[in-house]
């Protein structure tokens, strides 16, 4: 069994350098690109998939959408915001080379990489509170966070990997789900049961797919990137 995973192409505020977390920005053109090379990338070497997850946000969406196009693949899609990106806070529409002048690259790096530390938090009359956005209007009080760490992630993205991946890919679904670069770190400490300490010093690149192979217990054969 295959499992591909992958990060959304670059978007408009990856390129600004700008701490993006649920707010809902598009794809860079570079973003583009990156998401249909990796289309063609899956298509050349032979992928082909039943079923396909993402968030529920934009740059997510977008990059699955465009890897399908270029796959020629028409395939039942879930969203869900269990799959979105690690919410940051009052540090979300913040350039990372401001918060790192002003409060230190200690601090900085609890905030962007621990697997604890959660960054500032957001009131509920924040305009980026989450309830404020139709997408989210189903979720209960508690599911709506005002700040999240990446152990917080982690507990929101676990119960759809039991929910909704697992059950299919034990089935023979062959899956590729397109999220963010915490919400897949969430999956790979997940899948590959390492340390938060480890997991926190994962990179994930953006744009390039990631192969689990699995046997029929979801145990992991062999892991690799498509480049």
């Amino acid at each position: 069994m295959k499992l591909v995973v992958i990060r959304h192409g670059e978007s408009v505020w990856n390129k600004e350098n700008i701490f993006t977390g649920w707010v809902d920005v598009g794809l860079s053109k570079r973003g583009e690109e990156e998401a249909a090379n990796a289309g063609k990338l899956l298509k050349e070497k032979g992928f082909v998939f039943d079923l396909a997850h993402t968030s529920v946000l934009k740059r997510a969406i977008d990059t699955l959408d465009i890897i399908l196009k270029e796959m020629e693949l028409e395939i039942p899609v879930k969203r869900s915001w269990r799959l979105n990106e690690r919410f940051y806070g009052a540090l979300q529409g913040q350039n990372k080379d401001q918060v790192r002048e002003k409060y230190g690259e200690e601090q900085f790096r609890l905030w962007r990489r621990s697997y604890e530390t959660r960054p500032p938090a957001i009131t509920r009359d924040s305009e980026m509170y989450p309830a404020k956005d139709e997408k989210y209007k189903e979720l209960k009080e508690e599911e709506i966070p005002l700040t999240e760490s990446l152990k917080d992630t982690e507990a929101r993205v676990l119960p759809y990997l039991n929910n909704e991946i697992f059950p299919d890919l034990k089935k023979g679904k062959k899956i590729i789900i397109s999220a963010h670069g915490n919400s897949i770190r969430a999956m790979v400490k997940i899948l590959e049961n390492v340390s938060g300490e480890e997991i926190a010093e994962t990179e994930i690149p953006m744009g390039i797919p990631l192969v689990y192979e699995l046997d029929e217990n979801l145990r992991i054969t062999d892991k690799y990137y498509l480049e």
